[in-house]
């Protein structure tokens, strides 16, 4: 987009009928307005959307998307920090700051210190000049002429969408060839996050050689990430040291623990799909400050899947140290298998009679959700056995689970939107961590919404009502959060305006710009809670 990063190239798709991107929407979402719900078992219908029984897709819609995707104070002030930014050299050094660290196959463009761009058939050539990688400034445009090449943007991923979901592979690939030309992964928010979902599309269209007769993907579709667990973690630690989003859930979920731990000496935190080890020190640091004292004992049982366990071991054991200078026994177990029910039992979990059990799930439970909820329903039933006394919870406030391609892409579209126009506001364009963030992290999720389907698509986000109503069905009841004041203290430490705190029928949200991104719940047996 010409527009929006100096001289990027932004070719108009004139064959394009732009109402036919837009004319259509998903059941699922009227389902949601109306709130019904899609049933125990959801079908995977989304390779041939229902038409028929669609309402059409308002341009306001369409602009709302442009609106959350494009930060107009934020543009300007790019603009006017430009001329400073050229005299500086601050757009020539970027690349070799800023994108060194990737290679090729991460879609970041640099073989060594020579420049690549994307063609308009997604392959890579050398760039001849800075012209072509826009560094070289033109006249500026005008806001209206970026809201509407925004609008024109916008337009294409949604027609190719709409072709990748009726299967016309031909169509998709034409309409995806000028997309490539109009983002970017290091230009603005809306190229930026346009650039992912293209990546996205790419895969699917990929994908889509491979269909069996029942509509499943099969060989090629294996979800194998070229992304190592080292980098996903970096880029969490990062996220979680320059925005609100990570350390909101666990501020929400410690305080709920540490409060219905009062008065308990002996405390067992079971931690479901167990990563890192971000969110514990804060807790321990508050359970060593009780007014009655800190417990004697604290176990964390991590159930961490088929991950080496060195680094956490050793993250833990220096928790540990810091757990004994307060008066804290703590003791530590990882668990190197799966969440499942044959994990979640007394004998592998060496559950211990008289201490209080609490189990925690940190961006975990949505990958139990699948075609069926029978698999989440499952792993509740089966927490719930265990007779915790709080299950606390931490995940993506989206609807990303729809049985509906196109429908699902939109959702997905407004809902990371929002996210790459916070990071927009808040960490400059030529922040390297501001990539790795983009790309090991949310770029990651966006492929697997987008991309794939069956067993491979675990990123199956559910909205806070969804949530209260599985949770319900197996047997739990929500405990109000209470730490609402501490929540909008921490969000102002972060000097960015336009994140909000809100209470939802005892889930404590966080949202930017009032667009729900994370929700934070904590959860009684029912039993426990009536009596």
């Amino acid at each position: 987009m010409e527009a929006m990063n100096g001289s990027l190239p932004f070719p108009m798709y004139e064959n394009l009928n732009q109402d036919s991107a837009i004319r259509q929407f998903c059941a699922a979402r009227v389902q949601q307005e109306q709130g019904g719900e899609w049933g125990e078992i959801l079908l995977e219908m989304d390779l041939c959307p229902h038409f028929d029984c669609t309402p059409p897709l308002a341009t306001s819609e369409v602009e709302e998307i442009v609106d959350s995707f494009f930060n107009v104070e934020c543009y300007e002030k790019d603009n006017a920090n430009k001329s400073s930014d050229d005299e500086n050299g601050l757009l020539n050094q970027y690349p070799e700051e800023g994108l060194q660290d990737f290679s090729e196959i991460d879609g970041f463009y640099y073989d060594g210190d020579v420049p690549m761009m994307m063609t308009k058939e997604g392959e890579l050539e050398e760039c001849g000049s800075c012209n072509d990688l826009g560094f070289c400034t033109v006249m500026e445009p005008s806001i209206k002429d970026v809201v509407d090449q925004g609008l024109h943007l916008v337009q294409l991923l949604l027609a190719c969408a709409e072709a990748v979901g009726c299967r016309d592979t031909q169509l998709a690939d034409t309409i995806l060839s000028q997309i490539w030309s109009c983002v970017s992964p290091w230009g603005d928010s809306l190229q930026r996050v346009s650039y992912c979902f293209a990546m996205g599309l790419k895969n699917r269209l990929c994908l889509l050689q491979n269909v069996n007769s029942d509509g499943s993907f099969s060989n090629g579709a294996s979800d194998v990430s070229l992304i190592t667990r080292e980098e996903k973690n970096e880029a969490l630690d990062l996220l979680h040291q320059t925005t609100p989003y990570i350390a909101f859930g666990f501020m929400a979920a410690n305080d709920a623990i540490s409060q219905a731990a009062t008065r308990k000496d002996s405390l067992h935190i079971i931690d479901l799909g167990m990563e890192h080890n971000l969110q514990w020190p804060s807790l321990v640091r508050t359970l060593g400050s009780r007014a009655e004292g800190p417990p004697k004992l604290v176990r964390i049982t991590g159930i961490i899947g088929v991950q080496d366990p060195l680094e956490l071991e050793a993250s833990l054991k220096g928790l540990v140290e810091d757990a004994s200078s307060l008066g804290i026994h703590l003791e530590f177990k990882l668990v190197a298998e799966p969440v499942s029910t044959s994990v979640l039992t007394d004998e592998k979990l060496e559950l211990r009679e008289g201490e209080a059990l609490f189990v925690n799930s940190f961006l975990h439970l949505h990958k139990h959700v699948k075609e069926s909820r029978g698999s989440l329903k499952t792993i509740l039933q089966t927490i719930k056995k265990l007779n915790p006394v709080l299950l606390t919870m931490v995940e993506q406030d989206a609807n990303h689970n729809g049985p509906f391609f196109l429908g699902r892409f939109l959702e997905s579209l407004h809902y990371y939107s929002a996210i790459f126009d916070s990071l927009e506001a808040s960490i400059p364009r030529t922040s390297p961590e501001r990539l790795k963030i983009e790309k090991f992290h949310f770029a990651e999720q966006i492929c697997n919404v987008i991309a794939f389907e069956g067993s491979n698509r675990i990123e199956r986000h559910e909205r806070a009502d969804q949530w209260r109503r599985q949770l319900a069905r197996a047997g739990f009841q929500v405990v109000g959060m209470k730490c609402m004041n501490q929540a909008r203290l921490m969000i102002s430490v972060y000097g960015c305006d336009g994140y909000t705190v809100s209470s939802e029928k005892g889930c404590l949200l966080l949202g930017w710009k009032g667009r729900p991104i994370m929700l934070a719940s904590a959860w009684l047996l029912h039993n426990a809670a009536s009596s």
